[in-house]
């Protein structure tokens, strides 16, 4: 959907919503627990190709993006991702 010299952005293949993108840096950092300070510039990066995403997917009327962080917050892959959900009601909290 989206590609950068910083990021990717691509449609989740097992969705949790109508809108289900990731987006993915291209520098390999395991989770936001493992940011560095030199990293701001990337994730402030990360968060305007998120709102981006979100205009063009027309989600004017809200969504959700969602980052995991460590196994017991569901983190199923090692590297550091975006979910950015949306087109449907979001319950809360989320179940």
């Amino acid at each position: 959907m989206y590609e950068d010299a910083q990021c990717v952005a691509l449609r989740d293949i097992a969705p949790q919503a109508p809108v289900h993108v990731l987006v993915i840096p291209k520098r390999p950092i395991a989770s936001v627990a493992a940011l560095a300070d030199e990293d701001a510039a990337l994730v402030g990066h990360l968060w305007m190709v998120i709102r981006d995403l979100a205009r063009q997917l027309k989600l004017d009327r809200g969504y959700r993006v969602v980052v995991n962080s460590g196994l017991e917050a569901g983190q199923s892959v090692d590297h550091l991702h975006f979910h950015l959900l949306g087109g449907r009601q979001m319950e809360w909290p989320p179940g």
